[in-house]
């Protein structure tokens, strides 16, 4: 009787460590797969999201889907507007602009900090992010590339060592997404920011945290007019 309830007592503590993972796996992979659909504009801005439609499509029901809805607005990305439910948020010029611009200043800070102080380790992450988003380049596999351009961003904020520039940066970063995706648009536009990131990456292997901030002030500034006629 004892090895039963030993037996048993085990199970139920494997099912209350499972179950929760379970969930927080289905709730990750959906609101994964709905952000991709809103950075590439499959749903589009200013748009009420359709639930019930949308999860047939996804093969989920209503509860998930809900739940990774309220992670998306929490990042920015849609909105909770009464009566009308989850609808994909429209960023104005103005929004960008006034966005980017806080985060010029951010990351310009944390990348001179990390020039200056960074340990190899940090480094070598970013340099490693930058091989991994430009062989995604190569092959123009265009939101894999996107969203490795868009850890480089977080990285450099979070390796700066300073967690509230960090957590601005994630805060203004996230609901910028699908306007920043659309700066990749066409072989010109994609070209030209590899190339300032390739100047970024060069700047971080020679700990050369004055060009660091001017590139990265140019490769933010540029992403406006990139953007401009989309808006």
């Amino acid at each position: 009787m004892a090895t039963t309830l030993m037996l048993d007592t085990k199970i139920d503590r494997d099912r209350e460590a499972v179950v929760p993972i379970a969930r927080r796996t289905l709730h990750d992979e959906v609101a994964s797969r709905v952000r991709d659909m809103i950075i590439e504009g499959r749903l589009e801005a200013g748009k009420r999201v359709n639930e019930v439609a949308l999860g047939a499509q996804l093969g989920v029901s209503r509860t998930p889907l809900r739940e990774a809805i309220k992670t998306l607005a929490s990042e920015g990305l849609v909105e909770i507007v009464p009566a009308r439910g989850a609808v994909v948020r429209t960023l104005t010029l103005r929004d960008l602009s006034e966005s980017l611009a806080v985060l010029k200043a951010l990351e310009q800070l944390a990348g001179r900090q990390i020039c200056r102080e960074g340990s190899p380790a940090a480094l070598a992450e970013l340099a490693a992010l930058h091989a991994a988003m430009m062989e995604r380049y190569a092959v123009r596999d265009r939101l894999a590339y996107f969203k490795l351009n868009q850890e480089i961003h977080s990285a450099i904020a979070r390796l700066s060592g300073n967690a509230i520039l960090a957590t601005l940066h994630t805060q203004i970063q996230s609901r910028m997404r699908r306007v920043r995706f659309i700066g990749h648009e066409g072989p010109e536009k994609w070209a030209a920011a590899v190339a300032e990131h390739e100047e970024m990456a060069a700047a971080l292997a020679k700990r050369d945290a004055e060009a660091l901030a001017e590139v990265i002030g140019r490769h933010l500034d540029a992403a406006i007019e990139r953007v401009r006629d989309s808006l």
